[in-house]
């Protein structure tokens, strides 16, 4: 491919046309997340969706006021391996989440504007009481830089992820809310674990029935329990819990099938256990292991007013800290998005009033500590990873938009 050329451009140069010039070299405002190679989405130049071509055209020569900049934001920053968009952000900003706001689009360079590659360096450009960032280099003492404008050539599994991908991929398959409890009741079932077990481990051998079993990898959930309304106690979606993955081996010919004795008897297929959680056992459901592709996150804030409440921890935990997982009670319906970061509020506690003669009970504020970042969404209910916090996060804890 042909590379364009280079400018050279004195960072106090701040005519219109220069302005120009150099919004049309500013850096996307999103970042895909990796999480398996596929080969139908090899080609790292995916469509610019309208809404993303709009928020360009909207954000490229804007950027944010000075005063939202970090108090220590660098002119510059080489992009590492293991940097994710949200520490490069919060490097830049006081509020990482106004990200899009710091970061445009060049439409015609660009050809991906979803890309960031450990080894560019991103220049901070302040001009006018606002601030941009751009894809260049600073080339002299002068405070020159060099942009670059040119389409980059690499593969999508080499950009960086919006957040610690270790935090969240192995919740991409483990972690579904069902609508319904019988969404797996008619699912393929452990029959019974090799024999002399009570359970199955990895490497052990279990026994399925059921539809639709073939030669695939499958997923390992056990009875789904439901998941409460923390205000209203309605309820609001299902949770399985996850139990493994499993292999086919062979097929035992199903209900029906003649064996060596010559009666016809139902005879189940024969699993392994790949991965576990926890033990397999009788009654265990099975479903497909969902193929894997690159899942596009773009942290940002929601663009209207949001009130929630954390539902449950993922997994057996009473509370929940830092890089843990939750879900919480509002979803797709309510305009949850992937992406989304929220402000978490800690729950006022109930106190007496021992300054007032009658003693009444008085709720102390809620307190703000920390934020999430949405990763699943259903319906009605989404999955977030806690990206930071002060205090161990509780079932009923609130959470807000976090401009709130």
């Amino acid at each position: 491919m042909m590379q364009r050329p280079t400018q050279r451009l004195s960072s106090n140069q701040t005519t219109p046309a220069v302005r120009s010039r150099r919004g049309a070299l500013l850096l996307a405002g999103a970042i895909v997340a990796a999480t398996a190679a596929a080969p139908a989405l090899a080609d790292p130049n995916f469509p610019i969706t309208p809404q993303q071509r709009s928020t360009a055209k909207q954000v490229a020569d804007t950027g944010v006021p000075l005063s939202e900049l970090a108090p220590n934001a660098p002119d510059s920053y080489k992009v590492k391996s293991g940097d994710t968009l949200w520490a490069i952000s919060g490097i830049f900003l006081k509020r990482p989440w106004r990200w899009p706001e710091l970061w445009g689009m060049n439409l015609e360079q660009i050809r991906n504007p979803h890309l960031i590659y450990p080894g560019q360096i991103l220049y901070l450009d302040k001009s006018n009481g606002r601030a941009r960032l751009r894809l260049g280099q600073p080339v002299g003492p002068n405070g020159d830089v060099k942009l670059l404008a040119r389409t980059r050539e690499s593969a999508l599994s080499d950009a960086i992820g919006a957040v610690p991908l270790s935090l969240i991929e192995p919740f991409l398959n483990e972690a579904v809310i069902f609508s319904s409890p019988d969404e797996l009741a008619g699912a393929p079932r452990v029959v019974s674990p090799q024999e002399g077990r009570v359970m199955a481990s990895r490497g052990e051998t279990i026994y399925v029935l059921g539809d639709n079993v073939g030669k695939r990898d499958w997923r390992i959930f056990r009875e789904p329990k439901p998941l409460k309304d923390p205000g209203t106690g309605e309820i609001l979606g299902f949770e399985a819990a996850y139990v493994g993955t499993a292999e086919f081996i062979r097929s035992g010919g199903g209900n029906g099938a003649v064996s060596a004795d010559g009666k016809a008897y139902a005879i189940p297929d024969t699993y392994q256990i790949t991965s576990l959680r926890q033990e397999a056992s009788t009654g265990d459901r099975l479903a497909p292991v969902p193929q894997r592709d690159y899942l596009q996150y773009i942290p940002h804030a929601p663009g209207k007013r949001i009130d929630g409440q954390v539902v449950s921890f993922y997994g057996e935990a009473l509370s929940a800290g830092q890089n843990q997982i939750v879900s919480i009670n509002k979803g797709a319906s309510d305009g949850i998005e992937r992406g989304h970061v929220l402000a978490l509020w800690s729950n006022g506690r109930l106190i007496t009033d021992r300054t007032d003669p009658t003693r009444p009970t008085i709720k102390l504020p809620d307190e703000r500590t920390g934020l999430l970042f949405v990763f699943r969404v259903f319906d009605r209910m989404s999955y977030a990873v806690i990206l930071s916090v002060q205090d161990p996060v509780r079932i009923g804890d609130r959470f807000t938009e976090p401009e709130r």
